[in-house]
């Protein structure tokens, strides 16, 4: 079948859910048998999301193939179940840029004077249309960046408004996600901002299909009715998007009771299809109603937004349900560890986990609290930089090398345990110049990590310009630092362990990127496992001595 399209838009207030309606439109989608795109754009003018400070735009999502791309991506990785590439994010930056570059490379426009209208919106739409070809997709689903309104945002919204003309008015629909707000102090709810923000979208030329509202209470058949009327749809596309008081994997399925895939599929006049959603079903029983709890520790330096670790948010949450036990995160700014000191923030939690992160602040409490993990027996789980640190820490204070450090938080460094990669050496622009993306790796045999996977050979993202000195293994493993995953050639350390510690590892890739609520990620799980068993020792621990 040819290709249709699903373009997912938002109004009134920003993360206002776009997202996440479009990951869950396209699992319903796909759990029907259709295969799916998805694809976010984004109007900001970055290249991509490389660069952005998490504590204004989130987490950095890696791809496979190595695009640093929006958090969004995450959803639908996490949701759809399928590996997305550099084609899946679209920024204004990319498309003017290469609008420019065939501009000055010549006879690609013929001589035409460059406009908005067709030339931007031409490479928006064809950007559309490789990532749905790469995919060879039934289905593209195309969420669009920002609020309607946003200036930046009009060449998106005059390119999605062309699709329908290009491909057929049967072969695109339009969901626009919008906001029904409470007010307290009338005791009711306001359609008049959902009616101004759809208003702004048809004064774009696009009718919405599809409305989803989101509310904090359920919408009333007269409000819905109210809704219809005004914004010129159907009422049983009026979609109620309340919020989910236990997981966001819920929402699918509250999406489905009000039809939305099957109302999709009547636009795009699909043939009606059931869901297969029993795998879906049996993965929330314990991620909604877990037999226990466990607490753990997040020890970071961007903890003023969760969104800045979302993915290994999201992961811990997998594992949970994995080990069917609520896990209760603590996040605590390693700074407030400096000053504070370790035992005082993380005596009462069973696991901690240090995640990535760039430069220097901070660090010295992550390597407090990885310090408190080692010597405590309390199992640790350390991301990238959680292992940069976790080496530095081994050097100082099990090896002797008191200055150990890494080269990124002081050049000068008596003994420098974390190097620059070669290849990063001379690298003077930052922008897309790490290491990226997927690469294999080898697990030591009879390793800790040999066994969470079950595999000696996986691939895992990365996104890294540092690696622990070779120049440096050699002592560090006589002291008992056991460096049980590396490349293929063996010359770039991929994961560390501590054989005599009850849980004790750490990597330099980001596995939160390839974990899914329905298959956690083995080192989460394997994490979270150890946490409870950690407990579990502790509970009895107190009786034994009672007996005594």
């Amino acid at each position: 079948m040819e290709t249709k399209y699903v373009f997912v838009t938002g109004g009134v207030v920003s993360a206002i859910g776009k997202g996440i309606t479009s990951a869950s439109l396209g699992m319903l989608l796909k759990s029907r048998g259709y295969r799916v795109a998805m694809l976010k754009v984004d109007p900001y003018l970055n290249w991509d999301a490389g660069l952005m400070n998490p504590f204004q735009h989130g987490e950095v999502y890696v791809t496979d193939d190595g695009a640093e791309t929006d958090l969004d991506l995450g959803h639908y990785e996490r949701f759809v179940d399928e590996s997305l590439s550099k084609l899946s994010n679209v920024t204004t930056g990319q498309v003017y840029g290469e609008v420019i570059r065939k501009e000055r490379a010549g006879g690609f426009y013929l001589g035409a004077t460059i406009q908005v209208i067709p030339h931007i919106t031409d490479e928006i739409k064809d950007r559309i249309r490789r990532c749905a070809r790469h995919h060879e997709a039934d289905l593209c689903l195309v969420e669009v960046g920002g609020t309607v309104g946003d200036i930046e945002g009009q060449p998106f919204l005059e390119a999605i408004r062309q699709m329908r003309r290009d491909e057929g008015r049967d072969n695109v629909c339009y969901v626009h996600v919008t906001l029904v707000p409470y007010l307290g102090t009338v005791g009711e709810q306001k359609t008049k901002p959902t009616q101004h923000s759809v208003r702004e979208l048809r004064s774009m030329g696009i009718q919405p299909d599809l409305l989803v509202c989101r509310t904090q209470h359920a919408l009333s058949p007269d409000m819905r009715a109210k809704i219809a009327l005004f914004c010129d749809i159907p009422v049983e596309n009026v979609i109620e998007a309340r919020d989910i008081q236990n997981t966001l994997y819920e929402i699918p399925l509250a999406m489905e009771a009000q039809g939305i895939a099957d109302l999709v599929s009547g636009v795009l006049h699909l043939e009606q299809r059931e869901a297969d959603l029993a795998e879906w079903q049996k993965m929330l029983v314990p991620l909604t109603l877990p037999s226990r709890q466990v607490r753990i520790a997040m020890v970071g330096k961007y903890m003023d937004l969760h969104d800045s670790y979302l993915s290994v948010t999201e992961s811990i949450k997998h594992a949970g349900g994995a080990n069917d036990v609520d896990v209760i995160v603590d996040y605590v700014d390693s700074q407030d560890i400096e000053a504070q000191g370790a035992e005082s923030l993380l005596g009462q939690v069973n696991g901690i986990l240090v995640p990535g992160g760039f430069g220097d602040r901070g660090i010295e409490g992550k390597i407090q609290a990885i310090r408190y993990a080692r010597e405590n027996g309390i199992p640790f789980l350390g991301l990238c930089l959680g292992l940069q640190c976790a080496v530095i820490e081994f050097a100082r204070h099990c090896c002797g090398l008191e200055a150990a450090n890494s080269r990124e938080f002081n050049e000068e460094a008596a003994h420098p345990v974390v190097i620059y990669l070669k290849e990063q050496e001379y690298v003077t622009e930052l922008g897309g110049t790490m290491r990226l993306g997927a690469y294999p790796c080898v697990l030591a045999e009879g390793s800790l990590a040999e066994r969470l996977y079950g595999t000696r050979e996986i691939s895992e993202r990365h996104r890294h310009r540092l690696e622990v000195n070779n120049a440096y293994r050699e002592q560090l493993a006589e002291c008992g630092l056991r460096f049980s995953g590396t490349s293929p050639q063996g010359d770039l350390v991929e994961i560390v362990e501590l054989p005599e510690h009850p849980f004790f590892i750490a990597s330099q890739f980001h596995p939160e990127f390839k974990s899914r609520p329905n298959r956690a990620h083995p080192l989460f799980r394997g994490f979270i496992e150890a946490a409870l068993a950690r407990q579990d020792q502790e509970e009895h621990e107190p009786a034994k001595k009672t007996e005594g």
